[in-house]
C-alpha cells in the first residue's frame, strides 16, 4: 500500500470504527506511549537490559505499526500530506547530508 492509501484507509477506520479522532494533544500523548512502548521492546531485546518474560512475546512490528497509526491520524487531522511531506524531507535530507556521513570517520 501507499503513504497516501495508508491515510486514507486510516481515515476510513476512524469514521468507521474509531468514531472520530482524538484530538491532536491527546494523539500527541499516545504517540509518546506507543514510542516508549517500541524503545521497551528494543532496549531489552537489543540493548543491554535483560527482556522480562513478560516482554518475550511482545511484537516489535506491531508496537512499530502503532507508532505509524498515531502519526498517520496526526498528519490527517492536521492536513499533512505524508507522501509530500516525505519526499520534501528526503530531497532536504539529500542536501544537507550530501557529504557529511560519507566524511565521517565513525561510520567508516
Amino acid at each position: 500500500m501507499t503513504i497516501k492509501e495508508a491515510q486514507n484507509i486510516v481515515d476510513e477506520w476512524i469514521e468507521t470504527v474509531g468514531v472520530r479522532y482524538f484530538s491532536e494533544l491527546t494523539n500527541m500523548a499516545i504517540l509518546s506511549e506507543e514510542v516508549g512502548e517500541v524503545a521497551r521492546i528494543i532496549a531489552r531485546r537489543y540493548g543491554e537490559q535483560s527482556e522480562k518474560e513478560s516482554d518475550k512475546q511482545k511484537d516489535l512490528g506491531d508496537e512499530i505499526a502503532d507508532v505509524l497509526f498515531v502519526l498517520i491520524c496526526l498528519a490527517n487531522q492536521t492536513g499533512v500530506d505524508l507522501t509530500e511531506a516525505l519526499k520534501r524531507n528526503l530531497e532536504k535530507k539529500s542536501i544537507r547530508d550530501a557529504e557529511r556521513h560519507k566524511n565521517n570517520p565513525k561510520l567508516k
